[in-house]
């Protein structure tokens, strides 16, 4: 029998702690503080120095909030340990994750220069590993958790116009990678899943410069819009609370019906 406030149960937070990459700015951001409202208490990390980390934890505190700030570099997996390790000594102990830190670009293929290759592959895929390895050992301590990576629909698709294979290729990996994680840690109480955007207007996105750009993305995508960056907190909140329980290894697509044509 289903009680009244099941639902509100479901997607309960309360009393439970989250770390989140590329918190600073659009999805991360937007997600740290969806946590947050749930009733998470949030560590945010970034590597960014335009303000972005602390606007989130300004957000978080204001609506009644339990926040910090970590800064680092995805790249760079003793960042993570520390920070992960600063989320114990600040709140014991780590429930969920959510890795959003990443970079996009574009190039021609033959043109592109094994150093951007390579930069885009290690911020967005190789970042996503040293990540869910410091968190999950955390988590292995407190019992277990929600792992959630941000993906792409560029991981499943090629996008039309858009010359990015190395940024393809590391969303597809992302994708695998949270797959494999989740088969891996499923007898070790974790949970790994994705959640893969279409094209969503972040900041990045809505640029000036970006306008024609925009109104492509808007016209390929079946729903005839971008995503709002609020659009990805549902998903998020679903995955990282008691609702998606019974959910591991699932490459959760958000992109308007995209893939479908």
């Amino acid at each position: 029998m289903i009680e009244k406030e099941f639902s509100q149960r479901l997607f309960n937070l309360q009393g439970r702690v989250a770390f989140v990459t590329g918190a600073g700015s659009g999805i991360g951001q937007t997600i740290a503080c969806a946590l947050a409202s749930a009733g998470a208490r949030v560590v945010c990390f970034d590597l960014r120095e335009d303000g972005g980390l602390a606007e989130t934890v300004n957000n978080i505190t204001a609506i009644d909030g339990e926040a910090c700030a970590c800064v680092g570099d995805v790249r760079n997996f003793t960042d993570l340990r520390d920070a992960v390790a600063q989320a114990k000594s600040r709140f014991g102990r780590l429930d969920i994750a959510v890795n959003a830190a990443g970079i996009a670009n574009a190039n021609p293929a033959l043109e592109m220069e094994a150093e951007q290759w390579q930069r885009v592959i290690d911020i967005n895929l190789t970042g996503v590993w040293h990540s869910c390895k410091a968190e999950a050992e955390l988590m292995l301590e407190s019992g277990g958790g929600s792992i959630i990576n941000i993906a792409s629909m560029s991981g499943i698709i090629v996008n039309r116009g858009l010359e990015q294979a190395h940024y393809n290729s590391s969303k597809a990996g992302v994708i695998h990678l949270s797959k494999s994680l989740a088969m891996e840690w499923i007898g070790k109480g974790i949970r790994v899943n994705s959640i893969s955007p279409g094209y969503t207007a972040t900041p990045m996105n809505t640029r000036p410069e970006m306008v024609h750009q925009t109104r492509e993305f808007e016209s390929q995508t079946p729903i005839q819009r971008m995503a709002r960056v609020e659009e990805m907190a549902g998903p998020a909140l679903f995955l990282a609370s008691d609702a998606a329980s019974f959910c591991t290894g699932v490459d959760l697509v958000v992109d308007g019906g995209f893939i479908c044509w």
